[in-house]
């Protein structure tokens, strides 16, 4: 799922493409794509794009006439810059929004179609969209950590719900937990001073980073190949491969369409934390420690 620094970049690509421009039409292909029947995205069609807002995971473009377009990406949606009146062609495609300059292509992979379109009109009912979670560069590490500790949860939990932090996912839960070198299983409610400083520190850091270098890749070409896993990351999909920081394995839980990836040195304690799946295939014989693993491998 496209989080908080993919979205940042997708923004600074769309900027200078469409801010000002007339939306000339809106080519939707897929019946289930838009959520909402008022306005009718029809109300959009010939007037100009005003402003391109991030609301958590979501893209927001103004529109004349205080309308607004909002578009959820979910897990497999991604946008695409093409020339002007690009066919529609392909089962993925499922809208274009047509500029004079070029078509804004939206497009999801697979069979599921989750990804979503919201017309809403006014900048409450916009507002009315927003999960609520906090923006972590607007905040202190006071608002930071009464947001995450107002519940007893695990931090990738804390750190993923939409309603506590805002823009964070998988993937980037990942990279921040692993700087931060600590647990994703970690209780909110057990974290000491250091722990939290060191937490809030990782996690605008990391965001940063990210949101830094994809930005550089977006003001040199429109980000087509948005993706949760890439070469430059720490632990998010590096399964089975070394920790830069300690040279240790890359561990993972799987649970549903998630994956968290961690390091177990590094920020566990040498603890294998159970794979629901395997740890119950496994049982007894499942490894909870590092030299318990190479033991096993070596059977």
């Amino acid at each position: 799922m496209p989080e908080l620094p993919d979205i940042t970049a997708y923004i600074s690509a769309l900027q200078p493409r469409i801010i000002g421009q007339t939306l000339q039409g809106i080519r939707i292909v897929s019946p289930l794509l838009l959520r909402t029947a008022q306005p009718p995205v029809s109300a959009a069609e010939g007037k100009q794009v005003l402003a391109i807002e991030r609301l958590g995971k979501r893209i927001a473009l103004g529109i004349e006439g205080d309308l607004w377009l909002v578009v959820h990406l979910m897990i497999a949606g991604r946008l695409h810059w093409r020339p002007p009146s690009a066919k529609l062609g392909g089962r993925n495609n499922l809208a274009a929004f047509d500029f004079h300059s070029g078509s804004l292509l939206l497009t999801e992979a697979g069979s599921k179609r989750r990804a979503s379109l919201h017309v809403v009109a006014g900048t409450e009912a916009l507002h009315l969209m927003n999960p609520g979670g906090i923006e972590v560069f607007d905040t202190d590490i006071s608002g930071f950590r009464a947001a995450l500790s107002a519940e007893n949860r695990t931090l990738k939990r804390a750190l993923t719900d939409p309603r506590i932090v805002s823009g964070i996912g998988n993937a980037y839960s990942d990279e921040i937990l692993h700087a931060a070198q600590l647990s994703p299983i970690t209780l909110t409610h057990k974290l000491s001073e250091t722990e939290w400083e060191r937490l809030f520190a990782a996690t605008r850091a990391t965001l940063q980073l990210w949101i830094d270098r994809l930005g550089a890749e977006a003001n040199k070409a429109f980000p087509e190949k948005v993706t949760a896993f890439r070469p430059e990351m720490a632990a998010h999909g590096r399964f089975g491969q070394p920790c830069p920081r300690c040279g240790t394995p890359i561990q993972r839980i799987r649970y549903a369409d998630n994956e968290t990836d961690y390091c177990p040195r590094c920020q566990t304690g040498g603890k294998l934390l159970a794979d629901r799946s395997l740890s119950r295939l496994l049982k007894s014989d499942w490894p909870r420690t590092l030299d318990e693993l190479e033991a096993l491998k070596r059977r």
